[in-house]
């Protein structure tokens, strides 16, 4: 696998997430309908033709100018909690965006910085079943995954397998916050939309940057 992605390969790995996204969209509404109004997976499709937009509007603008622009499309056009939430995840991101090829340890301050951005939007914590569930245990697999010098694929690898298991530990728990905390009990038992995109996006994020992806 590569030590370091350029621009294209940024590209490439966000397309990858969005395209996730895109195919999973009707579950996650699904998943959606047992804990709020089920339009989750409409919010996050709206989200994902705003960051495709984005993305071929800034053709040559640089990671921090892309992360930028797809953060504020999607904050545009997805509504509801979707919105602000991962668009302030994007937003984050680009902050600490540097010019350059990205290696493990800045592919991790990069979501690192998007993790902080998002928690000024949400006082959510883990355990209380949103996104925070899945995008914590990811962002520190990638740190740990830099520390280790391990390149960028196998920290993205990494990353969404503990993604993938931060969506599915949410469904014991009972939510918290947004419209499903008013449902209490009856929303143990069924898995959070929010982190469930959280995992498709690492999962889509890893595919495309193995050495056989796309």
């Amino acid at each position: 696998m590569a030590e370091t992605i350029g621009y294209e390969q940024l590209v490439a790995m966000i397309r990858g997430g969005l395209e996730a996204i895109r195919a999973n969209h009707e579950q996650l509404s699904r998943l959606d309908n047992a804990l709020g109004d089920g339009d989750h997976g409409s919010a996050m499709l709206r989200a994902v033709g705003a960051a495709e937009k984005a993305i071929q509007q800034t053709p040559e603008g640089g990671a921090a100018k892309l992360l930028q622009a797809i953060a504020w499309g999607i904050m545009s056009a997805a509504g509801g909690a979707p919105g602000p939430l991962f668009g302030s995840l994007f937003l984050g991101m680009g902050a600490a965006a540097g010019e350059g090829d990205l290696d493990a340890g800045a592919v991790a301050a990069m979501f690192e910085s998007g993790l902080a951005g998002l928690r000024k939007q949400t006082k959510a914590q883990p355990g209380e079943k949103t996104m925070i569930d899945a995008l914590v245990p990811a962002v520190e697999a990638l740190r740990a995954s830099a520390e280790a010098n391990a390149d960028v694929g196998a920290a993205l690898a990494r990353a969404a397998e503990a993604a993938a298991a931060g969506a599915e530990s949410t469904r014991p728990m009972q939510a918290r916050h947004g419209k499903a905390r008013n449902m209490g009990e009856r929303t143990i038992g069924h898995q959070d939309p929010g982190a469930t995109s959280v995992s498709y996006l690492f999962g889509g994020f890893s595919q495309a940057v193995a050495p056989d992806g796309p």
